[in-house]
């Protein structure tokens, strides 16, 4: 089975809103075996959404819409398409009972104009909406369309996302014939370029069924290689051999073969093996920190973040020597050391990382180049000893971009260090 997704919204056409109901629906589709072939955003014109629900219609079996079934003017999806299959409007009952108990309960009197969210097109099976007002439908659009199914739901994602777990997925999982398998493989440290050229040899004799994309990020690239086929125990033995052969190509650089951030792996390292963590952030003015500290149960390891932007601060704070920043500059791989050092030594956490760099669009020179980071890592042996090590890289992008990415690196640079210290 196939499926075409349709977003009805004047918004989404000209920019005022970014379209998360696509993926959120093309996910859920494909983890019951249905691969998305398009997605179209429509305007809320009628004539145009009836154009494009026809010209989806014709190509896959199931098509869901998403938008234009609110109370306001320009929710003209469901009457569109009812005057497209030349149907009328009947009254969900349950979803009346709710709006009015909704009202009920509110001690409010529920407008006339409200009925009108209770109706949905005649021949439909109604979606129960437990976050909203207007029902969702599922049509089987026989006889003009003939083995097709139209799903139309709010644009709302709370109630969207509710439609399709609740009854949409269930309704289409019995029909889909099929198995689909999605596994992230997440790479840091490598551009897509090289990543492409260490494994072309598994992308050129990958098996029928299986796919490999490439997912560029600000960060770097990931890879998603997806398997398809009739039987689940097949599909998965498959996806799982493309998988391990591609981590076996490219070794160190992949740190997971899930949906999971670097920070998450990191934070998750740290916890098992019972370790605390403190920072240390000149360019990155506390991202790294930030992002260790978004991940749930980080203060069962993350000590302290120290933001030492100027010179004084790094000195203050950190004990970096005054003639070490006069000799080779802020940001420079000794001065990240020191940096390293004073963070773990004052913090009492047994590794830590710090940052110095230069961001932009200002501030570099020949040979410190807007986008220079030097990143230092200090850890704690079981003895007692101190092992502090720096790294210099040159990253390409504009200053957002950079601050995203000296994070990266620091963050790579702790999980490579975690790596050494259980070696």
């Amino acid at each position: 089975m196939k499926a075409i997704i349709i977003s009805i919204g004047d918004e989404l056409l000209k920019g005022h809103r970014v379209n998360t109901n696509a993926p959120f629906i093309a996910c859920e589709l494909g983890n019951i075996g249905i691969a998305v072939t398009r997605i179209v955003a429509c305007s809320d014109d009628p004539q145009a959404i009836r154009d494009t629900v026809v010209s989806a219609l014709s190509d896959a079996e199931a098509v869901l819409v998403t938008g234009g079934l609110g109370p306001t003017n320009d929710d003209r999806t469901r009457d569109a398409v009812r005057e497209l299959l030349k149907r009328g409007l009947v009254i969900d009952e349950p979803s009346f009972e709710r709006l009015a108990d909704y009202f009920r309960r509110r001690n409010r009197q529920m407008p006339d104009s409200m009925n009108d969210q209770a109706m949905v097109i005649e021949g439909s099976v109604a979606i129960p909406n437990t976050k909203g007002t207007a029902p969702g439908m599922i049509i089987e659009c026989a006889p003009q369309f003939a083995g097709r199914h139209l799903v139309l739901m709010p644009g709302v994602p709370a109630e969207m996302e509710a439609m399709m777990r609740l009854t949409v997925i269930p309704f289409f999982a019995p029909l889909s014939g099929a198995f689909i398998r999605h596994t992230p493989v997440m790479t840091l440290g490598i551009g897509e370029t090289l990543l492409a050229e260490m494994i072309a040899g598994i992308e050129e004799n990958l098996p029928s069924g299986t796919t490999l994309a490439y997912l560029p990020h600000t960060t770097g690239v990931s890879l998603m290689v997806s398997t398809s086929g009739a039987q689940r125990e097949e599909v998965d033995a498959e996806n799982h051999r493309v998988v391990e052969a591609i981590v076996a190509k490219a070794g160190h650089f992949v740190y997971a073969t899930s949906e999971v951030t670097l920070e998450e792996v990191v934070v998750r390292t740290l916890l098992e093996r019972g370790l605390t963590v403190a920072v240390a952030e000149s360019c990155t003015g506390g991202l790294v920190g930030s992002r260790l500290t978004d991940v749930a149960g980080s203060s069962g390891c993350f000590l302290e973040g120290l933001v030492t932007y100027s010179n004084q601060a790094k000195v203050r704070l950190l004990g970096v020597d005054p003639a070490t920043i006069e000799a080779h500059g802020a940001v420079s791989e000794q001065v990240a050391t020191e940096m390293a050092r004073g963070c773990l030594l004052n913090s009492g956490a047994q590794i830590a990382v710090a940052t110095t760099g230069i961001a932009g669009p200002g501030g570099g020179s020949p040979d410190k180049p807007v986008g220079t980071l030097c990143v230092g890592v200090a850890s704690k042996s079981p003895d007692g000893s101190v092992l502090v090590e720096a790294s210099r890289f040159t990253m390409y992008g504009d200053r957002h971009q950079n601050k995203l990415r000296f994070s990266e690196a620091a963050l790579r640079g702790l999980l490579e260090r975690l790596k050494e210290m259980e070696s």
